[in-house]
């Protein structure tokens, strides 16, 4: 029995990857919308940019869709621009669909929602663990553009709603490369390869502070439970594994996977963007040496995201208690998840 006709926008990507391919299993149609082409097992696909008004109507009118799922957005040199870009790519699918068939739509952001924009990255200095109902932080943010246009949407076209709000999402998917785990695992397989130590590119703080992690397949449960749930709609939910803990341990735990010697954590933060900015050559002789699936090592790993994660000077642990008393109690612990995705890796030939 098909539980409905899902849109997933961003169907290539970590989050809208994962996301079809649960919600293929789940017994939903599925049409998964992305830039360049994809092949899914299981998805329609539906190949267009966004930011194309024309098009995107071209592609989108009469298709049947119940429920959409915004799992994208795309990246412009500064805050003013990610907002104009984002909000017009929102604004140009609704405006596309066919608005009768629609029943709910689902837009994952994440946790600048607290933290602020990536110009103003921590300036939130908001109390943790961050609650839902915090305000938002001042200065620009696509995350609340986005939010904006789905709520006036929501009222416009008269469905239903839910934001979700993950943490650092870790996960397969190929092609991607906002992906810290995937990120991490190149970097050690590279300090493999030269017989360099584990060093820890971030802060002290993140080194010592607690902090949560968001598995792509908690994320995708979550999003069908709240698209789907009596009761669930119209809410804004973080979206976390379960537990907590400090990269210190789980920095030698991820070392200790590779076989590596884990460093001291340095006083100052050692940014991969830098120590990683020669790491082109490196990683196609490594490609080359185990056969690997890809030789280009900027279509694997994301240095700027994953320093500006593991760089934060201040704790983020996000509370869930709100989606537990809706009725979502799903837990993932985060070890697992990263050693699950270094297996599939290697078991994808990505990694050695």
């Amino acid at each position: 029995m098909r539980k409905g006709t899902a849109l997933v926008v961003g169907a290539t990507g970590i989050t809208g990857g994962n996301l079809a391919a649960f919600l293929v299993a789940s017994g939903w149609t599925v049409y998964g919308l992305s830039r360049r082409a994809a092949d899914q097992s299981g998805v329609i696909p539906v190949t267009v940019d966004l930011l194309d008004k024309q098009a995107a109507k071209q592609a989108l009118t009469g298709l049947p869709i119940t429920h959409v799922f915004y799992c994208t957005w795309v990246r412009r040199e500064n805050e003013k621009a990610n907002v104009a870009a984002n909000r017009e790519m929102m604004n140009n699918l609704f405006e596309a669909m066919d608005s009768a068939t629609v029943q709910h739509a689902s837009l994952v952001t994440g946790t600048k929602q607290y933290l602020g924009s990536f110009e103003a990255y921590g300036s939130g200095r908001i109390e943790t663990p961050f609650r839902e109902s915090e305000p938002r932080v001042p200065g620009d943010n696509f995350y609340y553009a986005q939010e904006d246009v789905l709520f006036e949407a929501a009222k416009r076209y008269n469905f239903a709603w839910n934001v979700h709000r993950p943490h650092t999402v870790i996960g397969y998917a190929r092609g991607n490369v906002m992906n810290m785990g995937t990120t991490l695992a190149v970097y050690a397989s590279i300090c493999k390869a030269n017989g360099q130590p584990f060093v820890f590119p971030g802060s002290q703080t993140q080194w010592n502070a607690l902090t949560d992690m968001t598995d792509a397949l908690v994320l995708a449960r979550q999003m069908e439970w709240a698209a789907t749930a009596p009761g669930a709609a119209n809410q804004a939910f973080n979206t976390v594994n379960g537990d907590v803990f400090r990269w210190r341990r789980m920095w030698r735990e991820i070392g200790e996977y590779f076989d590596l010697e884990v460093a001291d954590c340095p006083e100052t933060p050692q940014p991969l963007e830098q120590r990683m900015a020669d790491a082109g050559p490196v990683w196609r002789e490594i490609a080359q040496t185990h056969s690997l699936v890809e030789a280009d090592v900027e279509r694997l790993a994301s240095w700027w995201h994953t320093d500006a994660d593991l760089g934060r000077e201040q704790e983020c642990v996000n509370d869930t208690t709100k989606s537990r008393d809706f009725g979502f109690d799903y837990f993932r612990e985060t070890r697992s998840a990263f050693f699950d995705l270094f297996d599939r890796l290697r078991a994808e030939k990505i990694i050695p």
